[in-house]
């Protein structure tokens, strides 16, 4: 189903799956020049996004993608994240903040500094998915969480 929450947007035909997340890195060079620009530099650069709808089969040539690019439908996409256990309630709207533990293991980076979200954003806590392990964040109490910006 679509939205209200969704941009109409070109990118790559390899990409262009329903389902598909996809981090927005933003303009290149060879875009400048491009009749379509205005289309596919419609999105955030560094934001999480996922192919809700694939509107049409038609391929627009493309400077950087050799596959061409194809028109969908995009969504912000949900985000696997830690944040504190005092925040981390289903349907709570919090202001999105780097855990500040005293130390880590380095697998779990990625869950504490997630890709997609920057300090500061406004984000819907869409569901936890439980504590972190103590073992791997020292200082602090976590829950994984899934989040949208």
């Amino acid at each position: 189903m679509i939205d209200n929450n969704t941009t109409i947007t070109l990118i790559g035909s390899r990409l262009a799956k329903e389902g598909e997340d996809f981090i927005f890195m933003g303009e290149s060079r060879e875009c400048k020049k491009c009749k379509l620009r205005r289309t596919c530099m419609n999105l955030e650069p560094g934001r999480k996004y996922r192919v809700a709808k694939v509107r049409s089969d038609t391929v627009h040539e493309c400077f950087i993608h050799d596959g061409g690019v194809l028109t969908v439908d995009v969504e912000s996409s949900p985000i696997v994240a830690a944040i504190e256990s005092r925040k981390a309630v289903e349907g709570s709207k919090i202001s999105y903040e780097h855990p500040k533990c005293q130390s880590f293991d380095d697998s779990v980076y990625d869950i504490l500094y997630p890709e997609g979200l920057k300090e500061g954003d406004k984000c819907t806590v869409i569901k936890v998915l439980g504590p972190m392990d103590e073992t791997q964040v020292q200082g602090c109490s976590l829950k994984k969480v899934e989040l949208r910006a």
